[in-house]
């Protein structure tokens, strides 16, 4: 007797886990949520423009770093990792400064 009361709550305990899974699962289904507002870019001519400027200035960045990073004749080692370092320090703010222009241009391109 002692043997089927712990089977039933085992699988009592097993199959309540398993409806816990699925109502965790369809409640995070989108088709059960509120429908979201997308951010959709229109391809204008502007939002083109936009992107082309981005990617000109991302790929000149980074061909710039890409030189700053090459050792300098007559530099030793000590100022050359310090250069370094600064260096990436400005790479990665201007490269955030690029990506917020792209951001910018696409939050003022939703709002029209």
């Amino acid at each position: 007797m002692k043997n089927i009361v712990k089977k039933i709550i085992v699988y009592s305990m097993a199959g309540i886990i398993q409806i816990s899974f699925g109502a965790t699962i369809a409640s995070a289904s989108p088709i059960y949520n509120e429908p979201q507002r997308i951010v959709q870019l229109d391809h204008h001519n502007g939002d083109n423009d936009r992107q082309r400027e981005h990617d000109r200035r991302l790929r000149e960045e980074n061909e710039r770093h890409e030189r700053e990073m090459q050792r300098h004749k007559g530099e030793s080692d000590r100022e050359w990792h310090e250069r370094q370092e600064r260096e990436r320090q400005r790479h990665d703010e201007v490269l955030k400064e690029i990506e917020a222009f792209l951001i910018g241009a696409a939050i003022g391109s939703s709002s029209n």
